[in-house]
């Protein structure tokens, strides 16, 4: 992996915890149910458009072959999840728990497992069409 994959990974991966977390705070402030599921939305439409972003990034400038590519995406994608999941036993050291501690703390190897498989599954399929649409170009 060249050094210029690892930091666009580790770009994208605080990103998508970065968009997590704000746009976590203005749903969790939000004054209605709609707004609430729109800050959420929003969170989405900017998590994808950074996914879609790296998986073209990957094939065009860094030309990765489609699996390299996915799995650099994925792996941002985990790393996101992480803090997410890091976010999360912090923010439960300073309030009343509901959940046993020990589910919380397995979130940290939980989370990114379950965001990198199918995140890798997308990027995958994703990557291998820029490929086909270049060929055809």
């Amino acid at each position: 992996m060249t050094r210029r994959a690892m930091w666009v990974i580790v770009f994208a991966g605080v990103v998508y915890l970065s968009t997590g977390l704000i746009f976590g705070a203005f749903a969790g402030q939000a004054a209605s149910h709609q707004w609430r599921v729109a800050w959420r939305g929003a969170a989405w439409l900017i998590s994808s458009i950074v996914f879609g972003g790296h998986v073209l990034y990957e094939r065009i400038a860094l030309r990765s072959a489609s699996r390299i590519a996915a799995l650099h995406v994925s792996s941002a994608a985990g790393l996101g999840a992480f803090g997410l999941a890091a976010a999360a036993n912090l923010h439960a050291l300073n309030s009343p728990m509901h959940r046993p501690p020990h589910l919380l703390v397995l979130s940290l190897a939980i989370w990114p497992i379950i965001t990198m498989i199918p995140a890798f599954v997308v990027a995958w399929a994703a990557a291998a069409l820029v490929a086909r649409m270049r060929r055809a170009a």
